[in-house]
C-alpha cells in the first residue's frame, strides 16, 4: 500500500448528533426544536453521541435532571454512548453530549428522556357522619379514593362488582374527577350508605397502553363492618433498661375491617440493623445506648386514617465524671483559707438523669450533711448532674480527701468516683512556657509539641486554641483537651504557622479566672516552584531555553540554584531580587537530549523543577470523518482507509516513516513500516490503505511517528466493519461509485440481472451506439457510474435493481400518529435510446412488506444529457433505497446513474409532480419542473424556464405552454415561443 498524502489542512470544529439504539417506545424529532426519547421503566437506555472534527472532539455526557434531588450516578461520563441498563424513573431527565476539539466553540446537543412506567393503584376509604338538621336520620357518607402514581397522567376508572360507574349512572353516587381533586387521583363519593352500596369496587388505573404499559387495577370490598384501625400498646411508656438488655415491644390490634397491617418506625428513621419485626412484635437484642429513643407501631387498612401507638426507650448510661474547687464566694480570693468557705462540686452525665444519686465520702468514710458540712444537689433543670458539698469555716481537721460517688437508682451502672484532696498545699494553677519553647521552628512534615507547664493542686485540664485567628486546630476542633499541658501535632504544614492559646479549665481545678499563655509556632518549608515537570520536544540544532520560578519558600531568604542533565552540574547560583533562573541550550545536540533538573534552595530543602528534553515525535491523531472508509468490500475481506494528520509536526525533526501495527483484538502485533516522502506539514491529511481485513472482525490499529531520535508517541484506534448499517454521522450520504466496493451498495438476489460499474475510458468497442453516456456525471471519460446493459441476451421487462445499504432512523411511534424524520433522495440519471424502458426509485423498510409502488419513476427517452432527480422520504424504521431499471423493447436502451445522495431533511423547493403519480423530479442546473395533466382529453405539457423534454414529442428552448397530441394546429392551440420547435 502506498502512502498517499493530501495538502488540504483538515481541522475541522466540532459537530455532534445523538442517536438511539435503546428500548425506545417513541422519539419525537425536534417538535418544538426538542427531542423527547421515552422509554419504559425497566428497560435498556442507549444514546450514543456522533460527533464529527479533527482533532477527534473529546466527548462529555452530562444530566440536568427535573430536580435538584435526582443525580446522575456519575457527574458525567466521558464516552460516545451513555448506556444505562434497568433505567429508573428518577433517571429521567434532560441529558446533553458535549464535543469539544480546542477549535471554536464546544459542540452542544441535548434530549430530554422521558420514563414510563405505572404503578399499582392504592384504594383509601373515609367516612363522615353528619346529623341533617332538624330531622332525626344520620347520614353516613364513604369516599373512595384512588391513587397511582405513573408517567403520563394515569386515567382512572370505577367499576362495582361488573357494572361501570359514571357520573349519573347512580344517584347515590358522585364522581370527582382529577380536575377538581388534588394531584391525579379520582374519589367515588357514596352518598347516605344504601345496602347495595355494600360491594366489591374495582379501581382501575390507566396509561392507554403507552409502551405497552398494561392497565392495572385493585378491588376493596366494603361493608358494614368497614371501620379504620385501632391498636393497643402492651408495654410501660417510658421503657428503662440497661445496655446489654433485649427489649420487646409489643403491639396488638383491637379493632379494624379489613385486617390492618403493622409496621414499627423508630425516632432516627430507620429500625437497628439486628432488630426483629414478627408480626406486632419488635424485638432489640442486647440494646445500646445509640438505639434509645421514640419506637412507634403503625396501623393501616387504607381505611380512615392510620393509627399510632409510640413509647420511649431508655437506655441507662453515666459518663464524663468532673469537680472543681470554688475558694471563699463572698471574697474575692483564688487561695483556701482557714476560717472560710470552701465548695466542692460533682458533676456527672447521666441517663435517664432523675434516677442519677450522689453520696459523699471524707477519707472513705461516709459523710453527712451537717451544718458545717452542708451537701446539696442542684437543680436538674439548671445544671443537670451536679451535687456541692460546702464546708463552712474551714479548720485544719477538714483537710483530707473528699469522694464525690455517682450512681443510678436502678442499678446494673458501675458506680463513679471522684476524688478531691483538700490541704495546705491545695493552691489555685498557673501557667509557664518552658524557655526556648515559643517561638518554636519546624519543618514542614515534622511532628512537634507545643508545651505550657501548669503549676498547682489539683492540676487542671489545659484547652488549646488557636490565639491569632479564628481557625480550627489541627484535628478539625476549637478546642483540643490536654491533660498534661502538651499539645501534639504530627506531619506539621505550613497552614499551622501562628499562635497559639493554652489556658485553664475550671474542671479538675480551681474554679477561678481562667490562667493562659501563648506559644509562636513557625513552620519552615522548602521553595515551592514551577514548573514541578516539563516536556520540551525539539529537533537538533534548534535552541532550547529552560526557565524555573520560585512561587513560595520560608524562610524566603539565602536561596540558590543548581541546575544539572543528569548528575553533571552546569551552572549553579544565587537569586538577586529575581524569583527565577534559565538555563539556555543554544544549539541541541545528542548529548543535549536527557532529564534536566533545577534545584533551589533554602534552610528547609529544596524545590525542584524538571524538564524532559526529548527530540520525541508528538502522536498522530486519526482522522475519524472518511467519507466511505470501506474501499474493498469482497464477500469474506473488506479494506479500510485509515486517514491522520500528524500533531505539531514542527516541533521536532521530520518525521522519517511510521510504524503500523494492527491485530485483532487481543491476538499479537503485525507490524510494518511506512516511508513518508517530503516534510509533513501541519493539517496534512496522510492516508493509507489496508487490506485483507477479515469481515466481521475488529482491528486495533497503532500508529506510531519515526524520527532521528527514535520512535514517538503512539495513538491506537479500533477499526470495525460496518457493512450491514450506516448511520448518517455528518448528516449526507454519497457515492460516485469511483471505487470498487460501491458504498456497499449490492446487487438484488431476485431480479433479473445485474446493474455494471462502468466507466467511458475503459468501454468496450463493440458497444451498441446511439444509446448510454459518453462520460460519468462530470463528464470526466475517467470517472465510473453504474448502468444496465440492454444487449442481448436481456429481454423486454426484464429487471435490474440496485440496493443501498440500511440506513439507521427512529422506531415506529406507538401511538399510531407517526412522525417520522423525512431524508432527501437524490441520484442522476442518464436514459438516452429509442429503446429506452423504465428507471424506478423504491423504499424498502425493515420488517415491513414491500411498499405498493415506486417513489419515483421515469419512462421513455430523455436525451444524451445527464439530469438530476430527487425526493422526499419518510422512513419509519430502518431502511433502504432501491434503483431498479427495467429494459425496454430493444438494445438502444441503457440507462445509467450516477452521484447518489442522501440528505436529512425535506427537498427543497420541489414541484409537485409526476407523470400520472404523486412524484417530484427536480433537474440540476437552473431549476426545472414539470408535470403533466389531461386538459380536453389533450395531453398537456408546462414548462419553467427553458429545457429540453423528450416524451411523446418533443419540446426544445421555449418558455410557455406546448400543447401536445389532440389538433395542434386547432382553435385555442397557443403560440410557440422565440426559440420555436415541434
Amino acid at each position: 500500500c502506498v502512502c498517499v498524502q493530501s495538502h488540504n489542512s483538515s481541522v475541522s470544529p466540532p459537530t455532534v448528533r445523538i442517536v438511539h439504539s435503546g428500548h425506545a417506545c417513541n422519539v419525537e424529532e425536534e417538535r418544538h426544536a426538542e427531542r423527547v426519547y421515552t422509554i419504559r421503566e425497566g428497560e435498556t437506555l442507549e444514546l450514543t453521541c456522533l460527533v464529527t472534527g479533527h482533532p477527534r472532539p473529546q466527548i462529555r455526557w452530562t444530566k440536568t435532571a427535573g430536580s435538584v434531588s435526582d443525580r446522575f450516578q456519575d457527574s458525567s461520563v466521558f464516552n460516545e454512548t451513555l448506556h444505562i441498563t434497568k433505567i429508573q424513573r428518577h433517571q429521567g431527565g434532560r441529558y446533553y453530549c458535549k464535543a469539544e476539539n480546542g477549535l471554536g466553540s464546544p459542540a452542544i446537543k441535548s434530549i430530554r428522556v422521558d420514563v414510563y412506567f405505572l404503578d399499582d393503584p392504592v384504594v383509601t376509604v373515609h367516612q363522615s357522619v353528619g346529623e341533617a338538621k332538624e330531622q332525626f336520620y344520620y347520614e353516613r357518607t364513604v369516599f373512595l379514593r384512588c391513587m397511582a402514581n405513573s408517567n403520563p397522567p394515569v386515567r382512572y376508572s370505577w367499576h362495582r362488582g361488573r357494572d361501570v360507574l359514571s357520573q349519573g349512572s347512580d344517584k347515590g353516587v358522585e364522581i370527582y374527577e382529577p380536575f377538581f381533586t388534588q394531584g391525579e387521583t379520582k374519589i367515588l363519593k357514596l352518598k347516605n350508605l344504601r345496602p347495595q352500596d355494600y360491594a366489591n369496587y374495582s379501581c382501575i388505573a390507566s396509561v392507554r397502553n403507552v409502551c405497552g404499559i398494561s392497565d392495572r387495577n385493585i378491588v376493596f370490598k366494603l361493608t358494614n363492618k368497614t371501620v379504620s384501625p385501632s391498636i393497643k400498646l402492651l408495654v410501660e411508656d417510658p421503657i428503662v433498661v440497661n445496655p446489654g438488655q433485649t427489649v420487646s415491644l409489643v403491639c396488638i390490634t383491637t379493632g379494624g375491617e379489613p385486617k390492618p397491617t403493622l409496621s414499627w418506625v423508630s425516632s432516627s428513621d430507620s429500625l437497628p440493623e439486628k432488630s426483629v419485626v414478627k408480626g406486632g412484635t419488635l424485638t432489640l437484642p442486647a440494646i445500646t445506648s445509640d438505639e434509645a429513643g421514640v419506637y412507634s407501631c403503625v396501623a393501616t387498612n387504607n381505611v380512615g386514617n392510620p393509627a399510632k401507638k409510640s413509647t420511649t426507650i431508655v437506655v441507662r448510661a453515666m459518663k464524663k465524671g468532673r469537680f472543681w474547687i470554688t475558694p471563699d464566694p463572698y471574697h474575692n480570693d483564688d487561695n483556701i483559707q482557714i476560717g472560710r468557705e470552701v465548695k466542692i462540686s460533682c458533676q456527672v452525665e447521666a441517663t435517664p438523669p432523675e434516677e442519677l444519686t450522689f453520696g459523699w465520702l471524707k477519707n472513705g468514710r461516709a459523710l453527712r450533711s451537717s451544718e458545717r458540712m452542708v451537701i446539696t444537689q442542684t437543680d436538674p433543670d439548671t445544671s443537670p448532674g451536679t451535687t456541692n458539698l460546702d464546708i463552712i469555716d474551714l479548720k485544719f481537721t477538714d483537710f483530707g480527701t473528699y469522694t464525690c460517688v455517682a450512681a443510678l437508682k436502678g442499678g446494673g451502672i458501675p458506680e463513679i468516683s471522684i476524688d478531691v484532696n483538700i490541704s495546705s498545699t491545695t493552691v489555685p494553677p498557673n501557667l509557664t512556657v518552658p524557655r526556648g519553647k515559643s517561638p518554636l521552628v519546624v519543618r514542614e512534615g515534622d511532628t512537634v509539641e507545643l508545651e505550657c507547664l501548669v503549676s498547682g493542686k489539683p492540676k487542671p485540664i489545659i484547652l488549646w486554641s488557636r490565639a491569632d485567628k479564628e481557625a480550627p486546630m489541627p484535628d478539625g476542633t476549637l478546642q483540643v483537651e490536654s491533660y498534661d499541658g502538651v499539645l501534639r501535632i504530627v506531619n506539621v504544614s505550613r497552614e499551622m504557622t501562628g499562635s497559639y492559646r493554652c489556658q485553664t479549665s475550671q474542671f479538675n481545678g480551681f474554679n477561678v479566672k481562667p490562667r493562659e499563655a501563648v506559644v509562636e509556632l513557625i513552620v519552615q518549608y522548602p521553595p515551592t516552584v514551577e514548573p514541578v515537570s516539563l516536556e520540551m520536544r525539539q529537533g537538533l540544532g534548534r535552541p532550547v531555553a529552560m526557565n524555573c520560578r520560585v512561587l513560595r519558600a520560608h524562610p524566603s531568604r539565602v536561596l540558590r540554584y543548581e541546575w544539572r542533565l543528569g548528575n553533571r552540574l552546569l551552572h549553579a547560583g544565587h537569586f538577586d531580587q529575581s524569583d527565577e533562573t534559565e538555563y539556555t541550550v543554544k544549539s541541541l545536540n545528542r548529548e543535549g537530549w536527557g532529564e534536566y533538573t533545577c534545584d533551589i534552595i533554602n534552610e528547609a530543602g529544596a524545590g525542584r523543577c524538571t524538564f524532559l528534553v526529548t527530540g520525541k515525535a508528538y502522536p498522530p491523531e486519526f482522522y475519524y470523518d472518511t467519507y466511505s472508509p470501506l474501499w474493498q468490500n469482497r464477500p469474506r475481506v473488506y479494506g479500510f482507509k485509515l486517514q491522520w494528520t500528524q500533531m505539531n509536526p514542527n516541533a521536532v525533526d521530520r518525521i522519517v516513516a511510521y510504524r503500523l501495527g494492527i491485530r485483532q483484538v487481543e491476538q499479537r502485533w503485525w507490524e510494518q513500516e511506512i516511508t513518508v516522502e517530503g516534510t509533513i506539514t501541519k493539517g496534512e491529511l496522510i492516508t493509507h490503505n489496508l487490506t485483507e481485513l477479515i469481515k466481521p472482525e475488529a482491528y486495533e490499529v497503532r500508529l506510531t511517528p519515526i524520527t532521528r531520535f527514535g520512535e514517538g508517541d503512539s495513538t491506537i484506534r479500533i477499526i470495525t466493519y460496518s457493512g450491514e448499517f450506516l448511520i448518517l454521522s455528518s448528516g449526507e450520504f454519497h457515492c460516485s461509485f469511483e471505487e470498487e466496493p460501491i458504498c456497499m451498495f449490492t446487487q438484488d438476489k431476485n431480479d433479473d440481472f445485474d446493474w455494471t460499474r462502468h466507466s467511458a475510458a475503459t468501454r468496450d468497442t463493440k458497444y451498441t451506439p446511439n444509446t448510454g453516456p459518453s462520460g460519468d456525471r462530470s463528464g470526466s471519460k475517467q470517472g465510473f457510474y453504474m448502468y444496465i446493459e440492454t444487449s442481448r441476451p436481456r429481454k423486454e421487462g426484464e429487471v435490474a435493481r440496485l440496493v443501498s445499504p440500511f440506513f439507521n432512523v427512529a422506531p415506529k411511534n406507538p401511538y399510531g400518529i407517526t412522525n417520522p424524520p423525512a431524508y432527501c433522495f437524490g441520484f442522476f440519471f442518464h436514459m438516452y435510446g429509442k429503446h429506452i424502458g423504465t428507471l424506478n426509485a423504491l423504499l424498502r423498510q425493515k420488517g415491513q412488506a414491500a411498499t405498493e409502488g415506486p417513489t419515483w419513476s421515469l419512462s421513455g427517452n430523455q436525451g444524451d444529457h445527464w439530469k438530476q432527480a430527487k425526493v422526499s422520504i419518510h422512513p419509519t424504521a430502518s431502511f433502504q433505497v432501491v434503483l431498479e431499471g427495467i429494459r425496454g423493447p430493444g438494445i438502444e436502451g441503457d440507462i445509467a446513474i450516477d452521484d447518489v445522495t442522501l440528505e436529512e431533511g425535506e427537498c427543497r423547493d420541489l414541484p409537485a409532480v409526476s407523470k400520472y403519480r404523486n412524484t417530484v423530479i427536480k433537474y440540476s442546473a437552473t431549476m426545472y419542473s414539470l408535470f403533466w395533466a389531461k386538459y380536453n382529453s389533450s395531453l398537456l405539457c408546462f414548462f419553467v424556464n427553458s429545457f429540453q423534454c423528450v416524451s411523446h414529442g418533443r419540446c426544445i428552448g421555449w418558455q410557455g405552454l406546448l400543447h401536445l397530441g389532440g389538433d395542434p394546429g386547432g382553435k385555442g392551440s397557443p403560440s410557440m415561443g422565440t426559440g420555436g420547435g415541434s
